[in-house]
């Protein structure tokens, strides 16, 4: 890019990124790429040599490992089940955009005029792209144990309100394994209802399970669908605490 007072100050909020990350890049150019979403590159050919998709690509292997190590060595009584839940909820899509917020990495995307006028910078999908893609440039230039140190210090947060005795629960892990167990089938989620801007939209799950159904909303497809589990796994207990308690009743 041409140098400009937008180039500065595009330069300089790179500068913060790096050190929110604790990272000092030997080479900038990954983190420069990590930050170009595709819309910045399609309006700006000559500007920038790629967008981020290839480094994201890498990001989610090099993240997908080294949250598999950090879990098993935190946990090491843990079933492979309950690791690969614990996995999936740190990894999803939400919790990689409160990564990039906690780094504010919005600040310094690159995107396209229509993508930023229509609040780009704070899309889950966007930001949890970008972080991935920011691993990876860790990774690139850094090596596997720089990136484990860094995905490390950004993970401790989450991995410190695991409790052993409650794990963090992926509700819809929870539903699909009582589903099989009990009725023999798949737990069927729809999306029923979408409100609100694009960027900002409400998504309304159905979900059908075992003769029931309950609806629930949520921020992201996926939100609205562990809202919908969570609403099932409630009642489920509800239901197991009036039989204990009629039960206890008859025996007195």
């Amino acid at each position: 890019m041409a140098s400009s007072p937008e180039h500065e100050e595009w330069s300089a909020s790179l500068d913060r990124l790096a050190e929110n990350l604790g990272y000092r890049f030997r080479d900038r150019s990954g983190l420069e790429t990590a930050v170009v979403h595709r819309s910045y590159l399609h309006e700006n050919p000559a500007a920038v040599a790629a967008d981020n998709e290839r480094l994201e690509f890498l990001g989610d292997a090099v993240l997908q490992l080294i949250v598999s190590d950090l879990l098993m060595k935190r946990f090491p009584a843990a079933q492979e089940g309950l690791l690969s839940r614990l996995r999936a909820s740190a990894v999803n899509e939400q919790q990689l955009a409160e990564l990039a917020k906690s780094v504010r990495l919005g600040e310094c995307l690159l995107l396209g005029h229509g993508e930023d006028l229509s609040g780009g910078r704070t899309k889950i999908s966007i930001l949890a792209d970008a972080m991935e893609a920011l691993i990876a440039a860790v990774y690139v230039d850094g090596g596997f144990n720089v990136a484990a140190a860094v995905v490390e210090r950004l993970y401790e947060p989450f991995l410190a309100g695991i409790e052993t005795s409650e794990p963090w629960r992926d509700f819809k892990g929870a539903v699909q394994e009582w589903s099989r167990s009990r009725f023999g089938e798949m737990p069927r989620y729809e999306v029923v209802a979408e409100t609100g801007p694009d960027h900002d939209k409400t998504f309304e799950v159905k979900l059908s399970v075992g003769g029931m159904e309950v609806r629930a909303s949520g921020r992201s497809k996926k939100e609205a669908e562990q809202n919908a589990a969570h609403a099932v796994l409630k009642d489920l207990e509800a239901h197991r605490e009036a039989q204990a308690e009629g039960q206890h009743g008859r025996q007195r």
